[in-house]
């Protein structure tokens, strides 16, 4: 699935996502859902140094999601691999339950589409 039908999925069946932005380790942006291309790379590149910042504060391993929250609502940052996602979401969201979709959504987006099937061989009828 690519990264604008993974963000339409993920928007219709999470109502708490406001936006979100699907980029790549290096902070291109795959996919989104803001209005400009400006506010999507700015979204990406804020939530690449969320992730960074919070990496700090570990002696090992590293940070595959965090939340940020304000009394407006809060920003989330989800890693897989290569692949990243930021949402944001309004005041009080249900935080295991955004998680969830975004992890979903990342999934969804990096899976390579089903390969076709073969036609099925039929037999041909006897002839009397």
């Amino acid at each position: 699935m690519d990264a604008a039908q993974a963000l339409a999925d993920l928007t219709e069946i999470s109502s708490q996502i406001e936006g979100a932005v699907l980029f790549d380790e290096g902070g291109a942006v795959l996919g989104s859902t803001l209005g400009s291309d400006e506010a999507a790379q700015g979204v990406a590149k804020a939530a690449a140094q969320l992730l960074e910042g919070a990496g700090g504060f570990r002696s090992e391993g590293s940070i595959t999601q965090l939340e940020a929250s304000t009394a407006d609502g809060s920003v989330f940052v989800v890693r897989d691999g290569a692949r990243r996602i930021a949402a944001t979401t309004g005041p009080a969201p249900t935080v295991g339950l955004v998680f969830y979709d975004l992890k979903s959504c990342l999934r969804n987006a990096t899976a390579e589409p089903p390969k076709p099937k073969r036609p099925r061989r039929t037999k041909p009828d006897d002839e009397a």
